[in-house]
């Protein structure tokens, strides 16, 4: 747990993993501790350098992927701190999903074809490849669970525009493709992830983590088929 004041500090933010402080208008410094978050709860154990680990996985993912989008990464000082620009944020999260796996598993078990808008073709089995990745976003809750959400209702709710969708979706695919051909090199499958995005001024910068074993599932390649 981190408990710093620091020059120019405006804001205070302790997150389920990171600790964020806002410092003047434009500028984030974001800690990662070594908490221990499932399903929306922190556990009461730490795990040691888990926040170096996560930190440093984030830093190497968003700078092998700055050719796709800008990101908001300026510099990481100590291997558990990064700072970068402070975006305002698109109050979704954009899940990228390559297999059937977890909540998709869960929805289609039961019966359903459709998640978040997307088409899930029948005849499927857990952990299945789907034809192509799908996208299947959800709601950026502050506090509580996080909730599926339709394209429409983004749009009828003003979290982003048409353009926007579409600039979101562009990157979060080849995010993915990016992430899936890290992982291969490295005998692992991107199963799914998330990604954040947000703003300066008319230009969506990508967020936080990627690629992270906190924000993405991964299997390993060795024996997945069997």
């Amino acid at each position: 747990m981190s408990d710093f004041s620091f020059p120019n500090q405006a804001a205070f933010y302790r997150g389920k993993v990171r600790d964020v402080y806002t410092i003047g208008t434009d500028l984030l410094v974001m800690i990662a501790s070594n908490r221990i978050s499932a399903f929306d709860v922190i556990l009461p154990r730490l795990i040691p350098y888990k926040g170096q680990v996560l930190n440093q996985i984030a830093a190497y993912m968003l700078d092998a992927t700055r050719d796709i989008c800008p990101n908001w990464l300026v510099t990481v000082p100590a291997p558990h701190v990064s700072i970068g620009k402070r975006c305002d944020p698109f109050k979704i999260e954009m899940v990228v999903r390559g297999t059937l796996t977890g909540h998709a598993w869960r929805t289609y078990s039961s019966g359903k074809r459709v998640l978040c808008g997307a088409e899930m073709p029948g005849g499927m089995k857990e952990n299945d490849f789907f034809p192509s990745p799908l996208i299947t976003p959800s709601t950026k809750a502050a506090a509580g669970h996080d909730e599926d959400i339709t394209p429409q209702e983004i749009f009828t709710m003003q979290l982003a525009t048409e353009d926007e969708w579409n600039s979101l979706s562009g990157y979060a695919l080849k995010l993915f493709d990016r992430g899936k051909e890290i992982a291969a090199a490295q005998g692992l499958i991107l199963a799914d992830t998330k990604y954040e995005f947000g703003k300066i001024g008319d230009t969506i910068y990508l967020m936080d983590e990627i690629h992270t074993p906190d924000s993405s599932r991964y299997f390993y390649a060795e024996g997945f088929d069997e």
